[in-house]
């Protein structure tokens, strides 16, 4: 299955955070440690409207191992998520730790 398109992951962070998302820009992420790629893909960004406490979104879908879906991070723009480096930083953490 290909990449999850951005209309669909704005709807998935309208259901997800409660919100009417707006698409402000896509940004090709390529994340490495030690020297390998851990993931590299396009984030979604979004502006968020009737959010309590965040004005931004990064959005994007990466494929789940031994399955034709793919799974949907929704990461919102607060505490240390300040860009969309950091958004898939944060899930890359968050997937190791087993959340």
């Amino acid at each position: 299955m290909n990449e999850i398109n951005s209309d669909d992951l704005q709807a998935a962070v309208a259901r997800l955070h409660t919100c009417k998302p707006t698409l402000i820009q896509s940004v090709p992420i390529k994340e490495t440690f030690e020297g390998s790629t851990v993931w590299e893909g396009v984030v979604h960004v979004f502006d968020l409207k009737g959010h309590l406490h965040a004005n931004r979104a990064y959005a994007w879908s990466s494929p789940i191992e031994g399955s034709e879906k793919r799974r949907i991070f929704a990461v919102l723009h607060q505490g240390p998520v300040t860009s969309p480096v950091e958004a898939v930083r944060a899930a890359i953490v968050a997937e190791q730790r087993g959340h």
